[in-house]
């Protein structure tokens, strides 16, 4: 079922999506003449290089950009571009994806039916050799094989991801994102709770988008705890759909999570010293997760 009206939606914040707003509209130009737009905004960017160098996406066909001074959140921007959206289907991508295929937007509209959501996934691009050493890069190949559109079609409600789908406007407006998720984390796992809640179908196809911007090892290190905090905020609501969450509360034995703890908190700097270096280790990045979250509770 082909569409012929499409608004792409792109919230940033210090990311620069230049490059990416200039492709998406040369394939909406070949593809849907007349009939799309491509809204880019800026939730509260602090640097100002990259906001004067967004600021040139007004000037790309079918482009709009809008500034805000205020930083309301993952959530919230989304809230607002949907409403901001002329047309009735809605492709949300996130600003430090690029498009690798040329028939990106058309595989879209191809699969699009008007009932579901679509979630195209990722690809991990960049320098294998130039980024070994980056934890986040580590992170995110390791993962890859389980991203397919087969695999994450098994559990499609848990594996729905926001960096690359497109839904329904009427849908995304009677179900828009909690805007409690003011943080880095999870606001994606709960929409995907709610699409199952409210009986929405999910449907996932390889049409991902590529990921190759990562972040230095310590900036993401403190995203990753970051993320822990939002998501032991928002256990009881998250409960089911995080790994970490069944992980953690699947320890029975008190003893074992005190020593888990107790093992954590007397090497939390070592730890730290090793995924910031130049050989982090992915299966101490697990541990490190797992006991700065299980440190939470006693914490709070």
């Amino acid at each position: 079922m082909m569409h012929s009206a499409l608004s792409i939606l792109i919230p940033t914040r210090n990311d620069r999506c230049l490059l990416l707003a200039a492709e998406l509209s040369r394939q909406a130009r070949l593809l849907l003449p007349g009939g799309c737009e491509i809204i880019v905004a800026d939730d509260g960017s602090d640097d100002n290089s990259v906001r004067a160098e967004n600021r040139r996406i007004d000037g790309i066909p079918l482009c709009r950009y809008i500034e805000r001074d205020d930083n309301v959140g993952r959530a919230a921007i989304r809230n607002f571009l949907a409403r901001e959206a002329r047309h009735p289907l809605l492709l949300f991508i996130d600003s430090d994806m690029t498009l690798i295929a040329d028939k990106f937007l058309n595989r879209y509209l191809k699969a699009a039916d008007g009932q579901s959501v679509i979630d195209g996934g990722i690809r991990v691009t960049g320098n294998e050799r130039l980024l070994r050493g980056n934890l986040r890069y580590r992170y995110e190949k390791a993962a890859e094989p389980a991203h397919t559109a087969d695999k994450r079609q098994r559990n499609p409600y848990r594996d729905f991801h926001t960096a690359n789908f497109l839904i329904p406007k009427r849908l995304m407006l009677e179900h828009p994102f909690d805007e409690r998720y003011r943080n880095y984390g999870y606001e994606d796992v709960l929409f995907g709770k709610t699409l199952r809640q409210c009986g929405i179908p999910v449907v996932h196809i390889d049409n991902p988008v590529g990921f190759g911007t990562f972040e230095r090892n310590d900036d993401f290190i403190r995203k990753t705890e970051e993320g822990l905090r939002t998501l032991y905020r928002f256990r009881d609501e998250l409960r089911g759909y995080s790994r970490l969450i069944t992980a953690a509360e699947g320890i029975h034995i008190s003893i074992i999570v005190t020593v888990i703890r107790l093992l954590y908190r007397g090497s939390a700097p070592l730890l730290r010293r090793q995924l910031c270096g130049a050989h982090p280790s992915l299966r101490l990045f697990d541990f490190y997760k797992l006991g700065y979250y299980l440190c939470l509770h006693t914490d709070a």
